[in-house]
């Protein structure tokens, strides 16, 4: 669902993939290539949502507040990134939470189920885990960097091949 808010309406790129189970809120924008999945929320009611180019922002996921998640960064399953930056090529894991005024460096890992605490700076190509989410070693090439290559094509598969479906009935046998 695509909807406009107080006055400002979702401004999305015709080559982004917008799933249509996925919620766009207000003051929301979503740049070439950048991906939003099923059941993703964005929602720009208190401040611009920003998503780069290639971004993908998976299943599940919330982001709330005057965020912005950076060129081919990736947002996972169930995350929720809240009035925060997230660098370029950077992820944040599965359930991971990211809050206010919080700065993800570019090519940094946020461990899954982590909690990155209110202005907190994770500089870049490091990976942070834990609850505070402290720095644990240093990223140089991790596979993670290329997620956001490997989402803009599978946005592109689902836009080209995907076909919602009406439920048909089964007859009983006899």
């Amino acid at each position: 669902m695509i909807r406009s808010f107080d006055g400002h309406e979702p401004e999305i790129a015709d080559s982004a993939y917008v799933d249509e189970s996925a919620v766009v809120v207000g003051e929301v924008t979503i740049e070439a290539d950048a991906s939003v999945w099923p059941g993703a929320v964005l929602r720009g009611d208190h401040g611009r949502i920003v998503l780069r180019e290639g971004a993908n922002v998976q299943d599940n996921a919330t982001i709330h507040e005057g965020a912005e998640i950076g060129p081919y960064a990736t947002v996972g399953h169930n995350a929720i990134v809240h009035s925060a930056t997230v660098g370029r090529r950077s992820m944040v894991g599965m359930g991971a939470i990211v809050l206010d005024g919080t700065e993800v460096g570019e090519k940094s890992l946020v461990g899954a189920n982590s909690v990155v605490t209110e202005h907190t700076t994770i500089p870049d190509s490091v990976l942070a885990v834990g609850s505070p989410a402290e720095v644990v070693k240093e990223v140089e090439d991790s596979t993670w960097h290329e997620a956001g290559d490997r989402y803009v094509e599978l946005s592109r598969t689902h836009a080209e091949t995907s076909e919602v479906l009406e439920r048909g009935t089964v007859s009983p046998e006899d």
